[in-house]
């Protein structure tokens, strides 16, 4: 079927149409890894965008439930070279293609992809209108021009949990194997959730913590009712100052002294609940191949990201944090810690699905800091 993307400065690409036939509005942002495609689509962060993927071809593993990040994609849309249609791995359950379809998500292939690309990066991240219903193509730039952008609280209140979640799935790997050993008291740890990868908490139940989900919408009192002894501020879509309730919630649970670790779009909401301030990117990062350096020892680690906003250096020393992580790539904020309060955090995703794994001794600090409480 044919299918027709139009961006907001006009920019018009025709292809080839597959997954489910619809016609969707939504942010594009590229995505550069050369693996993980499905962890990608189901990744709650990218609800509200539509993902181009600058490796030429996708589908070649298929899909398999054990890689989910969540229950349903995240994205909008999807945009490749080259669609695979008839995968060949072992764990593979079915192809890209009929998951997409079964999941009403539909996508655009055939199209010059690094062209795109290479707007994006030039221009800055933009609207685009993906549609592959014959009756609305003569409609596209009407509804581009007409459409309203989904609030960041709608996006997040549409993949975080409706009511408290207890969560007991270890991750299914060796790392950290003695560390839960040496959890002998159950420490509790609960996770605000905006829209948290399964993984994360894969990691925290592996290292042994006891492990409650709350909606983001929670406030302090009832967060504090479950007694944690570490909170977890969990990755999620959109603009973090569009979500000045759950910062406030933070700054309330960091004034207790609980152990707090924020990532991604946490980490951006922490720095607001102490005072520092946001900022959006021209494009974004989103990939598997960020390098970034600790500031501490000076390693360089290679990490998986995917946001579109960012920390205020000066704002955030000025709010009591230090930097501990620097992007090697434009230099933004990676990381912080608080000086006089339990709580560190940082841009990356550290359970680092699908890779790469350089960062998971992040979730090793926090386990320290939790059993120094």
């Amino acid at each position: 079927m044919k299918s027709v993307l139009l961006l907001e400065d006009g920019t018009k690409f025709e292809g080839t149409g597959f997954g489910y036939p619809k016609t969707v509005i939504a942010e594009i942002v590229f995505n550069t890894g050369m693996t993980g495609y499905q962890e990608t689509i189901t990744d709650p962060s990218y609800k509200g965008q539509i993902v181009l993927f600058t490796y030429p071809h996708i589908g070649n593993t298929g899909i398999n439930p054990e890689d989910f990040e969540f229950d349903k994609p995240g994205i909008e849309g999807i945009i490749v070279k080259k669609l695979c249609r008839t995968p060949s791995n072992f764990r593979s359950q079915t192809d890209l293609n009929s998951y997409l379809y079964k999941n009403q998500i539909t996508g655009i292939e055939g199209i010059d992809t690094r062209m795109l690309t290479r707007i994006i990066r030039k221009h800055g991240t933009m609207l685009g209108i993906l549609s592959s219903v014959e009756n609305d193509t003569d409609n596209l730039e009407h509804m581009l021009n007409t459409y309203k952008r989904a609030g960041t609280e709608r996006l997040v209140k549409e993949v975080s949990v409706s009511e408290k979640t207890c969560w007991e799935e270890p991750l299914q790997i060796k790392w950290y194997k003695n560390l839960k050993k040496n959890n002998k008291n159950n420490q509790k740890v609960t996770v605000i959730d905006f829209g948290i990868k399964r993984n994360i908490v894969r990691y925290l139940n592996y290292l042994g913590f006891d492990v409650n989900i709350l909606p983001a919408q929670s406030g302090p009192e009832e967060i504090i009712k479950t007694n944690p002894d570490g909170i977890v501020l969990s990755n999620g879509p959109g603009d973090p100052e569009e979500l000045l309730y759950a910062a406030e919630t933070i700054k309330n649970l960091v004034l207790e002294k609980i152990p707090c670790f924020g990532i991604c779009l946490g980490h951006q909401l922490l720095a607001l609940a102490m005072g520092a301030k946001t900022y959006k990117l021209k494009f974004g990062h989103h990939g598997i191949n960020h390098p970034v350096k600790d500031i501490k020892n000076g390693n360089i680690i290679i990490t998986s990201q995917n946001h579109n906003f960012a920390v205020d250096r000066e704002s955030m020393l000025n709010a009591g944090f230090y930097e501990t992580y620097t992007s090697l790539n434009d230099s933004t904020v990676e990381g912080m810690t608080h000086s006089n309060y339990p709580v560190f955090s940082v841009q990356f995703h550290p359970e680092a699905s699908p890779g790469p794994h350089d960062s998971g001794y992040i979730f090793n600090n926090f386990f320290k800091l939790v059993l120094g409480r």
